[in-house]
């Protein structure tokens, strides 16, 4: 340890990019650039570096002028002295011990020869291993010959002093080295090669780390404390593996911390010393200073660098003795951060008692990369003064990359231009983007424009689309009943309607979960929930009672029942979803407020979060959630069905019958309950129950071949053909216990897949099925002239509604229909026959009737016409504006 100025500055292990007990000062030296990679050579260029490189080897055994004497391992040298390369500080022999041999486990002989010159004032491992073996000491000076601008200094002979460090070109610093070296007969071996470097991300040039004088905070004095501060029952960290593993090492290991820096502009270091530096004299305050300076404090307005530093204070040992004057240097910005609860509310001059009501903070959030930096400051200043954390609850976030995972740079651009990004889609999806995303479990994201897109067309505007909905049929019922909406709060109680139930509960739950976990800051179990409500509230609850809130078939109480449960959800939506979706859920409430009242708050940011309601019993939630699976079950594989085998038959063309064939009973009761929306999902005009899975399934057991051949071994192809031959009475078993025993093994479902599918003994073309593997759906797809007018009559109804979307038409806006219609001979179902008969239909769908072309008036106003193809026959239709 402790080499000459060459071997000090040119040993690659100096250049650690880690700071040495904080006292390490990056500097950054002259306009060198990172090296770039190479590109990969070609194969010939490969065998032609090769052949050089042996060539080169060759002749290096040929010039080799040195003889091996002898072989020994590196512990066997430890302790042995050693004369140093250059005598510039031959002193520290005596002195210190140095110029001896040591070891330490960070040298490897993976890379160099496994041997390492110790240079405590340029490397964090050099400045441990000198400290831990006694050839330096804590608080002394350093052997340091480079100065603030990366220049050797003249402790290293004149030939060095004033060279840069990492200069170029044959007077460098390194050339110098090196011919001296030689000059000597202690070069060895002279050559380049590449290896990782430290640059400075300003400036990109390179960097050394040179210790330098500083002022410490004796963290270690403190270390029990801290520990003790870092418990769950003092604070509570999410993800809590940050506090428990990266977090508590860190304080285990606590150095003391260096909380000066050379700069200017900052905040000044309150110390006064004299110029022997014997006497010291800490300042507390404006008034304190003014008090030992002789200066009036009502001068002293602004305590940074440019107007204090000339303020002196007397020497407390008499007036031969020079003033004492502040130290010139700042404190590093680390200790003002940590030292923000306190600075923010000037405590302890003013708001002693607001400081003293919030303090510890509820909570903090902010990047993993601050473990080491807020958090830790924050925690050993808490600590210091008050001997408790400075905040209860912490929130770490991750790291938001770039897309193609580099980090976000300014140089480099590589990222979206985040003005655009909310310009384009909001700041709301933005924020709903990252905080579902692994950033809140203080994972790396990479960050992607097309997933804020996602955000706004997989939820916000399907949200949006229901809000608008409710007010659309909200205003028809008020058209139509004559009374105006307002809220029931009674709903939650007086529904009867299943799907009105399931979406009150799963909306209780929803609060129950999200105060329970918004508790504990369980962010990413919160927003994940939020979104699936969303969803199960847009695909399941509007999608299947849309004719029921229209009104469709008269039955205004049941639309007024609908509405008031969507409007309850609609309504607690905007409050749970404001912490995350300010501006969306502030619109939304404004267009929602009329119905609450003359009392309701002007913004939904002046709302509480809502409590969980007592309505429902235990267990309620689950069956509700069981029926509203089993419809879904049923409706998607009905769709599947009707998709895949309707031939020529149209979605509105409604089918006779479909029978739902399931082992449990609960689940068809559950279906039979539900099976108005089924009908109407599916259009069809019975519905049979069935679980007499032998008569209508056929189940298929396909084994897991990976599974079984890793778990069995030669036995797998046994046990595969004894799960294919298995009968019903045997897979009805499997499937009811889980499991099953073959050739002597035991084989569980997880193990199998097991596919339900229609018995092909009564499989038709008309009489088709489809299970998912729980429940299995088939449709009878006959045909008569009864369902084939319906069908008809609902593609006219279509077309109307069609035009009227043409038209701009406002779902209120009352319109006369008038229609004339060219059959076609060849056309076996006549439109004349169709309108004639379904004239039910439109005044259900329509609310009006459908009169005849010829009996319109010639004055009246059209708002719009169309011809419409059906079939081989056309039917034209006009709109019309009512007579007063």
């Amino acid at each position: 340890g402790g080499g000459g100025g060459a071997d000090i500055i040119n040993d690659e292990d100096l250049f650690d990019d880690g700071p040495v007990d904080g006292a390490m000062q990056a500097l950054s030296l002259g306009s060198k650039k990172k090296k770039k990679k190479k590109e990969a050579p070609k194969p010939e260029q490969e065998a032609k570096e090769e052949a050089k490189k042996e060539e080169k080897q060759a002749e290096k055994k040929k010039e080799k002028s040195y003889e091996i004497l002898e072989e020994m391992k590196g512990e066997d040298l430890v302790g042995l002295e050693y004369k140093p390369l250059f005598d510039f500080f031959a002193s520290q022999r005596e002195k210190n011990g140095a110029f001896r041999v040591v070891a330490d486990d960070y040298v490897l002989d993976g890379n160099g020869v496994g041997i390492v010159h110790q240079a405590p004032a340029f490397g964090e491992d050099d400045y441990r291993v000198c400290l831990e073996n006694g050839i330096i000491k804590r608080g002394e000076e350093l052997v340091c010959p480079v100065d603030d601008n990366g220049i050797y200094t003249a402790e290293v002979g004149e030939d060095l002093a004033g060279k840069h460090v990492k200069g170029k070109g044959a007077d460098s610093a390194d050339s110098i080295i090196c011919r001296k070296l030689k000059a000597a007969g202690r070069l060895v071996l002279k050559e380049e090669y590449d290896h990782e470097y430290p640059f400075c991300w300003r400036s990109d040039t390179p960097l050394i780390y040179r210790a330098v004088p500083s002022w410490f905070v004796n963290v270690p004095k403190i270390k029990e404390q801290l520990v003790a501060n870092n418990s769950r029952e003092k604070t509570v960290w999410v993800p809590e593996n940050v506090q428990t593993g990266r977090f508590h090492n860190w304080l285990v290991d606590a150095r003391d911390w260096a909380v000066s820096r050379n700069r200017y502009w900052g905040t000044p270091i309150p110390v006064w010393q004299s110029e022997d530096g014997k006497e010291i004299k800490v300042i507390g305050s404006i008034e304190e200073l003014a008090k030992a300076s002789g200066v009036d404090a009502k001068t002293i307005t602004d305590i940074h660098r440019d107007k204090i530093d000339h303020i002196t204070i007397p020497d407390p040992r008499g007036e031969g003795y020079p003033p004492m004057k502040r130290t010139t240097e700042v404190f590093d910005c680390w200790f003002e951060s940590g030292s923000m609860p306190y600075g923010q509310l000037h405590y302890p001059f003013e708001n002693k008692e607001s400081f003293e009501a919030k303090f510890p903070a509820d909570f903090i959030a902010e990047g993993l990369d601050q473990t080491r930096g807020w958090f830790y400051t924050l925690m050993v200043i808490s600590t210091a003064l008050f001997g408790q954390p400075a905040f209860k609850n912490l929130i770490v976030n991750g790291l938001v990359l770039a897309a193609d995972g580099k980090k976000m740079s300014k140089r480099l651009k590589n990222y979206p231009d985040p003005r655009k990004i909310i310009n384009d889609y909001g700041a709301d999806a933005l924020r709903l983007y990252l905080i579902n995303s692994p950033v809140v479990r203080a994972q790396e994201f990479r960050f992607k424009k097309e997933g804020v897109k996602g955000v706004v067309k997989e939820v916000f505007l399907p949200w949006y689309h229901a809000m608008r909905f409710f007010l659309e049929n909200a205003r028809r019922y008020e058209m139509v009943s004559g009374k105006k909406f307002e809220k029931r709060d009674n709903i939650y109680t007086e529904a009867t309607n299943q799907m009105d139930k399931w979406i009150l509960l799963r909306l209780n739950e929803l609060v129950r979960f999200f105060r329970k976990e918004m508790k504990a800051y369980h962010l990413y179990t919160v927003i994940p929930e939020l979104m699936r409500f969303i969803e199960d509230l847009t695909n399941k609850y509007v999608k299947y009672n849309r004719d029921r809130m229209k009104g469709t078939d008269g039955n205004l109480d049941e639309a007024l029942c609908s509405l008031q449960a969507l409007f309850q959800v609609l309504n607690t939506m905007c409050c749970l979803m404001a912490p995350f979706t300010p501006f969306l859920v502030e619109y939304m409430y404004g267009k929602l407020k009329v119905a609450n009242g003359a009392d309701a708050e002007d913004s939904v940011h002046f709302l509480m979060i809502p409590e969980e309601k007592s309505f429902d019993k235990e267990g309620d939630a689950k069956i509700a959630d069981f029926c509203i699976s089993a419809l879904v079950s049923v409706v998607d594989n009905g769709r599947v069905v009707r998709t895949n085998s309707s031939g020529n038959i149209s979605g509105r063309t409604p089918l006779r019958k479909m029978l739902i064939v399931h082992s449990d009973q609960k689940f068809l009761d559950a279906a039979k309950d539900l099976q108005t929306y089924i009908k109407d999902q599916i259009n069809v005009k019975e519905i049979e129950l069935s679980t007499d899975l032998k008569k209508y399934a056929h189940f298929k057991v396909i084994p897991d071949r990976r599974k079984l051949g890793k778990r069995l071994g030669r036995k797998q192809s046994a046990c595969h053909k004894a799960l294919c031959a298995l009968n019903m009475d045997q897979i009805q078993k499997f499937r009811a216990e889980g499991k099953i025993e073959v050739e002597g093994e035991t084989v569980t479902l997880d193990e199998v897949e097991l596919k339900v599918e229609m018995n092909p003994k009564i499989k038709t073309k008309e009489f088709v099925g489809q299970s998912d593997g729980d429940v299995l759906v088939i449709l009878d797809f006959t045909m008569d002239d009864d369902l084939l007018t319906e069908g008809k009559a609902r593609d006219i109804t279509q077309n109307v509604q069609g035009l009227r979307k043409a038209a701009k038409l406002n779902p209120t806006d009352k319109v006369e229909v008038y229609y004339k219609i060219e059959d076609h001979k060849d056309e076996k179902l006549k439109l004349t026959d169709v309108v004639a008969k379904s004239g039910d239909v439109f005044k259900q769908r329509l609310r009006t009737e459908l009169v005849a072309y010829d009996k319109m008036a010639k004055d009246a106003n059209k708002i719009k016409e169309e011809t419409f193809t059906l079939g081989k026959s056309k039917i034209t239709i006009a709109l019309v504006t009512p007579k007063k």
